[in-house]
């Protein structure tokens, strides 16, 4: 049989044509798992099969729906992340407290994903106070430099979606017997900064080095092949020099990035520190969740609660020192 060799791997002409049909059949942008149920948290993963006209994709966004509550975006390695938020139309629970806002769209920007590549955006959210049979549509937008395609066709009730253009990616929302029970404590990184999930680590061993001490170590569990986890601790310079985290590194990781979340006017933004974080004279700096902490990138087994997470942290002045990090529940406890 004849094969046909591209980026480096050898395909089977038969399954190369396989391949090829289905993208033709789903062009478009839509969910990997289209059904979700009643009063559930779930992982909610877009596939973008291509580019727009043979041009890389720089942006994704996504209009999140009412009945898609507490979203939290999973970030991206090479993407800036950016959530708006907004005013729900009802209010909903989350664990007894009454929650009236949050997440409303999801921005990965300033990525670089070639039309000859194929690759999936996830939210974590709870469909909640959505009747079964009904399908939540989320709005896409994508962008390829100045060239913009958007995917946000909605069919009337009743009405066939398969003859649109540019239909928006469905949800449909199924009863399940087990639909009030909520499983948010598997969800992977917390992005507890836009949810007010942001729970209080418990004091690890205090590791010195020069004038700094740094404690309270920990990380959160993720999903099984969930390829981003979050890490956290507190540093405390007790000198009278300035000194600076310049890097971070862990066998646990292909790649450890050091972050921070900010959220002005509504809108949260996380951002890659390339030149690390001033730790001042005398002061006190606190990675934690929805602030300044660690992205563990390419990981190379999922964080489980109870295990610990090795950490090589290099600063300017006191040069390298290690650290343990210990796996909490997904919410930080």
């Amino acid at each position: 049989m004849k094969t046909i060799k591209k980026f480096g791997k050898t395909f089977g002409l038969a399954a190369l044509l396989s391949v090829t049909a289905l993208a033709s059949a789903e062009a478009h942008v839509t969910f990997l798992d289209r059904e979700a149920t009643q009063e559930s948290t779930i992982l909610a993963t877009l596939q973008v099969p291509h580019g727009c006209d043979g041009k890389a994709t720089t942006e994704v966004r996504v209009k999140l729906p009412e009945g898609f509550v507490l979203a939290k975006p999973q970030p991206k390695a090479g993407w800036e992340l950016e959530v708006i938020k907004g005013d729900y139309q009802k209010t909903y629970d989350n664990h007894g407290d009454k929650v009236k806002t949050g997440a409303i769209e999801v921005r990965w920007k300033n990525g670089n994903l070639s039309d000859d590549f194929y690759d999936t955006f996830v939210i974590q959210g709870k469909v909640s106070g959505v009747e079964a049979g009904t399908s939540l549509a989320f709005p896409v937008t994508q962008m390829c430099g100045d060239t913009v395609q958007t995917w946000d066709q909605v069919a009337k009730e009743g009405g066939d979606a398969h003859g649109m253009k540019s239909p928006a990616p469905l949800l449909k929302v199924v009863a399940g017997e087990d639909h009030g029970h909520d499983h948010d404590d598997m969800a992977g990184m917390d992005m507890a900064g836009m949810a007010g999930m942001g729970g209080a680590a418990p004091a690890g061993e205090t590791v010195k080095a020069g004038d700094l001490e740094i404690s309270g170590g920990f990380a959160k569990a993720m999903l099984p092949g969930q390829p981003v986890g979050g890490g956290f601790f507190t540093v405390k310079n007790n000198g009278q020099t300035d000194d600076r985290l310049v890097s971070v590194s862990s066998p646990a990781a292909g790649e450890v990035q050091i972050h921070e979340m900010v959220t002005k006017d509504n809108v949260m933004r996380m951002r890659q520190l390339k030149d690390g974080i001033a730790i001042a004279a005398g002061e006190t700096v606190k990675l934690e969740p929805g602030n300044l902490h660690l992205m563990f990138q390419k990981v190379k087994t999922p964080f489980k609660q109870g295990d610990t997470v090795p950490v090589t942290l290099t600063f300017e002045k006191a040069g390298k020192v290690d650290l343990v990090l210990q796996v909490l529940s997904a919410r930080g406890n």
